[in-house]
């Protein structure tokens, strides 16, 4: 991994972190970026409501999301622990451990292989969990490992400097408007993919590059495909990288 690449991207993170701060966005740019960093398959990033409970906010990929999903669902799994413990988990061989059976068969229906979950804490208090997916066991090395906890410190201090920028709120209330957005986000996907016949994976990048190209957030570009006022034609999908 290239030294001055592993620069940019902290750079990248640091410079999203400003008066504007789209907080799904950010963490979509995380997951990302860890996938291509750090040379995994996949990346996930869970985040408490108001209530304290978990929530699916951002992924690299809709099967990871979907795994996620399942995971919180089933109340069982490797990032459930990481984020109760707020102790990271790693599993080399996940066909090969017992301590989540439904997980690592749902893991291994979608091609999942091996897990690797960090906390996105601050002293004592954790308010999520980045998880690594592969398909291939094995482990991380050590670098990598230190990296991937490097990028959710990184999360965790931009969500917990919001809460120092709006004195008045909480970074739960944050954190809940940004769940709030992905509803959103998931309906105007449906839409999207219903309407172009393309899958939601497709559908996310279209409303993820129209919303950077006009300068909008996600949530409100979501908004404007559910109610109508944004409409894209078969023909811009076409030209879309699969």
């Amino acid at each position: 991994m290239a030294e001055s690449q592993l620069t940019d991207v902290f750079v990248e993170m640091a410079d999203t972190l400003v008066d504007d701060f789209d907080v799904l966005d950010f963490l979509h740019v995380l997951t990302g970026r860890c996938v291509e960093l750090l040379g995994v398959s996949a990346a996930g990033l869970l985040l408490t409501d108001q209530q304290g409970a978990l929530q699916v906010v951002a992924a690299s990929s809709e099967r990871t999301r979907l795994l996620e999903l399942f995971q919180l669902q089933t109340d069982q799994g490797p990032c459930v622990d990481c984020f109760r413990t707020g102790r990271p988990v790693s599993v080399a061989d996940l066909p090969g451990t017992d301590r989540w059976p439904t997980f690592t068969a749902a893991a291994a229906e979608v091609g999942f292989a091996a897990v690797h979950a960090m906390p996105m804490r601050l002293r004592s208090e954790v308010i999520g969990a980045l998880n690594l997916f592969d398909v291939q066991p094995g482990t991380l090395d050590e670098n990598k490992l230190r990296i991937g906890q490097a990028l959710a410190d990184v999360a965790t201090i931009g969500l917990l400097q919001q809460r120092a920028i709006y004195r008045g709120e909480l970074l739960t209330e944050q954190l809940q408007t940004a769940l709030n957005s992905r509803v959103l986000i998931e309906q105007a996907k449906g839409v999207l993919a219903e309407r172009l016949q393309i899958d939601v994976g497709e559908a996310f990048a279209l409303l993820r590059d129209s919303a950077r190209s006009r300068n909008r957030r996600m949530p409100e570009m979501a908004q404007a495909i559910i109610d109508g006022s944004e409409q894209f034609a078969p023909r811009v999908v076409a030209n879309q990288p699969r």
